[in-house]
């Protein structure tokens, strides 16, 4: 975002982010609790949206921003009503039960969601899902998540020192949270029916998590040892990316997927479960990637597809160019910017 228009302090809920170092010299940062621990969420429930923000915000703000759902909402909510407040919605919600997990009813959820000035959803279905779930008579809004396209287009063309991807095989890739969501586990059953049909397939899995030790148990259990390697997380995904044969997306549930968004931009094919954003990324018939069925048969049939089909690898790759091509820094930073504007002013 542009510093002379906008001066930008960020806010953690818990200072432990990896990426703290990353921000840029003009942006004040601003720690929450020292250390993350789990069952945060029902702590917070013991307080009210008021409370909250008593207890986390200081100083004044033009617009103030939840860049989550859930807690963060929770304590942004808390903002005096004169105070200007925008929600960012990065999740499919998939029912109320998992939408109350960070409220203590439906009416409290349904009153912070609704003291926001404007609702941002990082996807069509994302915001399809949300107005489903949540009673709301706000106007939603639709950006997509901000990446650096050319920023990950040039860390893309890096050598990869720590690692050399087999010409006798197919490399398969993914970058995520090691967590049960993703859909690891599946893909482990997936990796052994592919070996199972002769087809030399082999997973790297970019990130950490606390899946890690479940999945490594899984892997032995399958033989699968040789063709399944962790490679933890890497400063720079992108070159890994650039350089396998075909990203995949396992996951139950998604937002608008960031990882699927810079394979594209690197030219790496994808396949993909139905989940939100799936859609609007990879085309709704499949013209720049293959999204199946939010389910292991599918999954496997649409990797085992992709794979056996003589020049579908390339013609995929070919059509990920052509839609990396439509996600640019600038046009989602100027929306980001126009709305704020839009809403200091008024």
């Amino acid at each position: 975002m542009d510093s002379s228009k906008f001066d930008i302090t960020v806010q953690t809920m818990f200072d432990v982010g990896i990426y703290r170092d990353k921000l840029n010299p003009n942006i004040k940062y601003i720690g929450g609790f020292p250390w993350y621990f789990r069952g945060n969420t029902i702590l917070y429930k013991l307080f009210s949206p008021q409370q909250l923000y008593k207890m986390y915000i200081r100083g004044d703000y033009d617009v103030i921003v939840s860049y989550l759902e859930g807690p963060s909402a929770r304590v942004v909510a808390g903002a005096p009503n004169s105070q200007k407040t925008v929600c960012w919605i990065h999740i499919q919600f998939d029912s109320l039960n998992y939408a109350l997990k960070s409220f203590r009813s439906v009416i409290e959820m349904n009153n912070v969601y609704n003291s926001f000035y404007d609702i941002v959803c990082v996807s069509e279905s994302v915001g399809s899902s949300f107005s489903k779930v949540v009673k709301t008579e706000k106007r939603l809004k639709t950006i997509y998540n901000t990446v650096e396209t050319e920023v990950i287009r040039e860390k893309s063309l890096e050598k990869i020192n720590d690692l050399s991807f087999s010409n006798e095989e197919i490399n398969i890739i993914s970058v995520a949270k090691l967590m049960k969501s993703k859909g690891y586990d599946r893909l482990v059953r997936i990796l052994k029916r592919l070996r199972d049909s002769n087809i030399p397939a082999h997973v790297y899995i970019l990130g950490k998590g606390e899946e890690q030790v479940a999945l490594e148990r899984m892997i032995r259990e399958n033989k699968l040892e040789k063709y399944w390697t962790f490679l933890g997380f890497k400063e720079n995904p992108y070159k890994y990316v650039r350089n396998a044969d075909l990203y995949v997306c396992s996951s139950y549930i998604e937002g608008f997927s960031t990882a699927v968004t810079e394979s594209l931009i690197v030219g790496t094919p994808v396949v993909s479960t139905l989940c939100s954003g799936s859609e609007e990324l990879l085309g709704y018939n499949d013209e720049y990637g293959i999204v199946t069925d939010n389910n292991e048969d599918a999954l496997f049939e649409g990797l085992n597809r992709i794979v056996t089909t003589p020049g579908l690898l390339q013609y995929y790759k070919n059509q990920a160019i052509i839609r990396g091509d439509k996600f640019s820094t600038e046009d989602t930073v100027n929306a980001v910017e126009a709305m704020l504007e839009e809403i200091a002013d008024k």
